[in-house]
């Protein structure tokens, strides 16, 4: 019986399906996302860690999304480099981290033009009362200006992203 016992676990520890469902469950909660990349034009955002592509998502973005955002109320998403900040799970929005535009550059830029920068900019699940599916949400751009997740999604980033992370958003 010892014998009929050890030999089951050899087979399982050895097979191949075992040994990819053990490396990605281990793996997963040892990941140290290091960047995260939006290409808005692909509408994809990035995690990388070690310049290598770990996870992939489809995002939504602010309704305009082409072009750097300039001022309040635009419904763009910015670009450049920034960095993600602060967890919030009280909002309009399922679960949140915050990025952390307006930067130096941004203030300066709609100081220039006489306008607010905005700011408020996040990295978001769907809307708290949203009754549409996810999959039909993700299909167009929505936010005002923010990066959009589905709820599982975000759970997943949360678990992958700490606070302090840079994020690179370009078109």
């Amino acid at each position: 019986m010892v014998m009929i016992r050890l030999f089951l676990l050899v087979a399982i520890l050895t097979s191949p399906l075992s040994h990819a469902t053990l490396l990605t469950e281990s793996s997963a909660h040892h990941r140290v996302v290091d960047l995260v990349k939006v290409d808005k034009s692909k509408r994809r955002m990035y995690l990388l860690e070690n310049n290598h592509i770990i996870k992939s998502y489809r995002i939504a973005l602010g309704k305009y999304p082409k072009g750097h955002k300039q001022r309040e109320g635009d419904q763009r998403t910015p670009e450049g480099r920034y960095y993600l900040g602060t967890v919030s799970n009280d909002s309009a929005f399922y679960r949140s981290m915050h990025v952390s535009y307006p930067n130096q550059r941004d203030i300066a830029a709609a100081h220039q033009l006489n306008v607010d920068p905005g700011g408020n900019i996040k990295i978001h699940g769907l809307k708290n009362d949203e009754t549409l599916s996810a999959s039909y949400i993700q299909s167009f751009d929505w936010t005002n200006g923010c990066i959009a997740l589905t709820n599982t999604e975000m759970d997943e980033f949360l678990t992958l992203v700490k606070p302090g992370t840079p994020i690179d958003i370009e078109w």
